[in-house]
């Protein structure tokens, strides 16, 4: 289960970069990616590396810290995607 992640505007500063989650995307080596993102302008480049990208990525609007290491929990337990989004459905940022 690889896991990539960007953070930081370009020039390294508090932010987010297309670019950046563009390259994660990239090197990351799984056919299929689940994408969760803080807040502010990530969303914005996150949505916008996903239109770009050569491969399903499926974006969640949960609370991060919980929704990720929910999500690379389940992975590494072999749980298919349905299953996997039930249990992030409660943590669904409103």
């Amino acid at each position: 289960m690889p896991i990539t992640f960007a953070g930081g505007t370009d020039d390294d500063g508090i932010g987010s970069s297309m670019s950046k989650i563009s390259a994660a995307i990239d090197a990351n080596t799984a056919d299929e990616l689940l994408a969760f993102y803080d807040l502010g302008s990530a969303k914005m480049n996150l949505d916008m590396a996903v239109e770009l990208a050569d491969k399903p990525v499926h974006v969640y609007d949960v609370a991060l810290i919980e929704g990720a290491y929910s999500a690379a929990t389940l992975i590494g337990a072999g749980v298919d995607l349905a299953a996997i989004e039930a249990q992030l459905q409660p943590l669904k940022i409103k």
